[in-house]
């Protein structure tokens, strides 16, 4: 009785923690542990349940899909759920899944190998050779449709070559980001003041869910797919409809390869261990399926993976290196980070000196003292991690690393918020201020030329600036007497700044540094809202109406204007005349003026942008979720049935769209709108 309590209490405690990190990976795109931990953690909640058949819930992280649905997006539903591939580490457990299959069919069975890419799982569907909708992978039966964000993907074929393929099917796959646009990406947000991406997987994922999909086309994403899905495909392997995409033009590995011989499989999945390194992309692993489709179908399914596919998943590349120091830095936000510098280490083609120690919890979770030699791993990450010690080295002497109590730049108490320490001192912490100011000129921002963060240091240690105001404030003369500074510089930088006032609304609330806001959230800001004083006075419940809007934003965006500082700042930008609400924009009528709209479902003949702009266009406000103060539900196919049960309990009017199109007298116009508004599609 003792056991079964202590492994019920147990496998309570591992889905608790496998739903958090599935939605710190999911939703967040902020992963805080390994693949192989998560996967070493599933593993033995799926060890427990076995052996305890009365703890079954299929609720449980072991029976689902991790979730990455995220709102201004429709949700659609899969014709053909998205399903998770069961995975190991271990090349015995790889050949027992072989011999598994072996033994099922006829012996012996061919199977393909594939590369596992690390990117964001996509569905494609194409329609007489046209591709018509890209939904992510969402729940496993619902995903985002984020279509236009994928016709930029110069990789994947808006029309396919060719005559013979089928009139309507399915193709998945990945959508990655190469290291050489990653590396580019993080440059210029480094060069912006913006938090660099984790790795290519975060960048991708979090591009893909850009509400601007010409930025999208900019960041250079890429498709690769492997798997065709239909009614009646006339394919007798995985490898010949695999090949039959390839001849229509759509994006397939050339690295797939065909194998009826256990141990060559097996060496060309050691060969790929050898050389990932070398690829202009990141993949973690090697994907074996069984290629006869009859065979697929005959071993069908469990509840959340396919029985006649694996992956089979490399460990992160791992080097020792001794510690030698440890760096407490400060961002703009006051976050401190605590960065190890290390005796130099080859690791995955590079040679490392510094590594993540992530915070004060990681660094006494793995007792990391000075001089101990250190596991470190690299997997993706712009900056290593420590992942442990060598204990076996460790000196008898060693004490325990010490984390600061007091800010290192201006010694102000640092205070703790979730797993991170924070300088509160946001009005007099040396790297805060420059850190915001440097943010404040951005390309994205202010986009303010001739300076820089070197600049901007020069600036604030000769006393010019102390706050984003005194940018405009500057004086030429006290200008021209700085090291470096010529006449052409400093009119050029002077001019600069004067045009930064003509910056958009949209840009000026990303640029002023709130926490958490990045550009697209301040889009959706002042999409929403319309001017500064509107966003300073709304509450919580008011924010999270604003599409991709949070409690967790929301929150921070009140905490941001408390701050009289703040407000201050806000005030004296205004008074520089710098753009604090959109610009008046011509309407068609203002039949829909002091109406509020929420869409849900798919329709025919309109996207959900058509549907908000002719809802804006018209005098309304398009809502992204539903609130006691919204006023219509405009529901179409497939509609989300928490907006609907919602709407249902507020006493919203649910109407359909010619109830809507007869509101703003469109009804007759409706085809030509939409035919005019194709023309810019496709």
């Amino acid at each position: 009785m003792v056991k079964m309590s202590t492994d019920k209490q147990e496998i309570i405690r591992l889905r608790e923690e496998l739903n958090l990190h599935n939605y710190r990976y999911y939703v967040l795109g902020k992963p805080e542990i390994s693949d192989y931990e998560f996967d070493v953690l599933m593993h033995r909640l799926e060890e427990l349940e076995a052996a305890n058949p009365d703890m079954f819930d299929s609720d449980s992280p072991t029976q689902r899909v991790g979730s990455d649905i995220a709102e201004g997006f429709t949700q659609v539903a899969h014709r053909y759920p998205m399903m998770s591939l069961g995975n190991t580490y271990s090349i015995d457990e790889l050949r027992d899944f072989a011999d598994r299959i072996n033994r099922e069919g006829e012996t012996p069975v061919k199977f393909v190998c594939e590369l596992k890419y690390d990117g964001l799982a996509i569905s494609l569907t194409y329609e007489h050779g046209r591709l018509i909708r890209a939904v992510t992978r969402g729940d496993g039966s619902v995903g985002d449709d984020v279509t236009q964000n994928v016709r930029t993907i110069k990789s994947i074929p808006l029309r396919l070559f060719g005559s013979d393929y089928p009139d309507l099917f399915e193709i998945r796959g990945e959508i990655f980001m190469p290291r050489s646009s990653f590396d580019r990406l993080n440059a210029e947000r480094e060069l912006e003041g913006e938090q660099p991406f984790a790795n290519p997987r975060n960048a991708a994922s979090g591009t893909l869910k850009l509400l601007d999909s010409t930025e999208v086309a900019r960041r250079g994403l890429q498709s690769i797919l492997y798997g065709l899905y239909g009614e009646n495909l006339p394919y007798k392997s995985h490898s010949e409809a695999m090949k039959s995409c390839m001849k229509w033009g759509l994006p397939v590995s050339d690295k797939m390869a065909e194998f009826d011989s256990v141990d060559e499989l097996m060496a060309y999945i050691d060969s790929w261990a050898e050389k990932r390194s070398t690829l202009p992309y990141d993949i973690d692993g090697m994907v074996i399926k069984v290629d006869n489709i009859a065979l697929q179908q005959r071993l069908g399914f469990t509840s959340k993976s396919p029985r006649w596919a694996v992956a089979y998943k490399f460990k992160a590349e791992q080097a020792e290196s001794r510690l030698l120091s440890v760096e407490f830095s400060v961002g703009r936000t006051g976050a401190v980070t605590p960065v190890a510098n290390l005796t130099p280490v080859h690791l995955a083609g590079t040679i490392v000196k510094r590594a993540s120690l992530h915070n004060q919890d990681q660094i006494a979770l793995h007792d990391i003292r000075l001089g101990d030699v250190v596991y470190v791993e690299k997997g993706g990450e712009i900056i290593p991690k420590v992942t442990g010690v060598n204990f076996s080295q460790r000196s008898a002497d060693s004490i325990p690393l010490e984390f600061p109590v007091l800010c290192p730049e201006c010694g102000t108490p640092l205070v703790k918020i979730d797993a991170r320490h924070y300088c509160p001192n946001q009005s007099h912490c040396p790297p805060q201020i420059v850190g915001r100011i440097v943010h404040f000129i951005s390309r994205k921002a202010m986009n303010i030329d001739g300076l820089g963060e070197e600049t901007i240091m020069m600036f604030y240690e000769n006393g010019l600036i102390r706050d984003v105001t005194d940018l405009y404030k500057l004086d030429r003369r006290r200008l021209l007497a700085l090291p470096r500074m010529g006449e052409k510089s400093v009119d050029n930088i002077l001019k600069s700044i004067e045009n930064s006032k003509q910056v958009p609304f949209a840009r000026v609330l990303y640029a002023i540094g709130i926490r958490f806001v990045g550009e697209t959230k301040a889009q959706s800001l002042a999409a929403h809202f319309g001017n500064i004083s509107s966003v300073m006075s709304a509450t919580q419940e008011e924010l999270i109406e604003a599409a991709d809007i949070g409690t967790t934003i929301a929150d921070s965006i009140i905490d941001f204007f408390a701050d009289e500082s703040n407000r201050d700042m806000v005030l004296k930008l205004a008074e520089f005349g710098l753009q604090m609400e959109n610009q008046s924009r011509d309407r068609v009528s203002d039949r829909l003026s002091g109406v509020s709209f929420v869409v849900t479902g798919s329709f025919e003949k309109y996207s959900r942008e058509q549907l908000k702009e002719l809802i804006e266009n018209n005098g309304g406000k398009f809502l992204t979720s539903v609130s006691g103060s919204t006023d219509y539900l405009l529901a179409g196919e497939k509609v989300g049935k928490t907006k609907l049960e919602k709407a249902e309990r507020n006493g919203t009017k649910i109407i359909n769209l010619d109830e809507f199109l007869a509101m703003i007298e469109l009804v007759d116009v409706a085809e030509p709108y939409y035919e005019a508004k194709q023309q810019t599609l496709f």
